[in-house]
């Protein structure tokens, strides 16, 4: 099996997880929906789920599903100048990015292991799991920005900079 198709597998898995978690969310939501306005009857758990699926689905999909080139960017200013400004632009960018996530992780990391002393409302579920999900964000974020420095470095096409990341 080559290096390629093991990614692909993978990306295919991280899919596989976001789409779990759309489906956890949308049945919690009808669920929740019935009990309410069929039944009378709210069920008070359905508003968690909801609620910890759609922080994961974001942050998950953020890290592994979403490429690049889905990203809604304001870009009008990059692409009115020249490509070796834009390869400055993208550089300090990716920098910046990958520095900030860098230093900001040690101190997230400290505030999600904090809350493993709090479980949630409604189903007890420990909070450092609810938000570790952030953690494995920000990895993929500063590793992503990381690999996209390096192709700047060496010389690769700015435009290849975000699928060399997506990769």
């Amino acid at each position: 099996m080559t290096a390629r198709a093991i990614i692909d597998w993978l990306k295919a898995r991280a899919d596989d997880v976001a789409a779990a978690l759309l489906a956890a969310m949308f049945i919690a939501f009808l669920l929740q929906i019935v009990t309410r306005y069929v039944f009378n009857n709210p069920l008070g758990w359905t508003q968690e789920v909801c609620l910890t699926t759609w922080l994961w689905l974001v942050f998950w999909g953020s890290a592994f599903s979403v490429r690049d080139r889905d990203e809604v960017r304001f870009d009008l200013l990059y692409h009115s100048v020249s490509a070796g400004m834009r390869r400055k632009f993208a550089l300090v960018s990716a920098v910046a990015l990958t520095a900030g996530f860098a230093a900001s992780f040690p101190a997230s990391l400290d505030y999600i292991m904090f809350y493993k002393i709090k479980k949630s409302a409604m189903l007890g579920i420990r909070l450092d799991v609810v938000f570790s999900v952030y953690a494995i964000f920000a990895l993929a974020v500063i590793m992503r920005g990381a690999l996209q420095v390096v192709h700047i470095l060496r010389g690769g096409a700015i435009e290849e900079a975000a699928e060399a990341r997506d990769a």
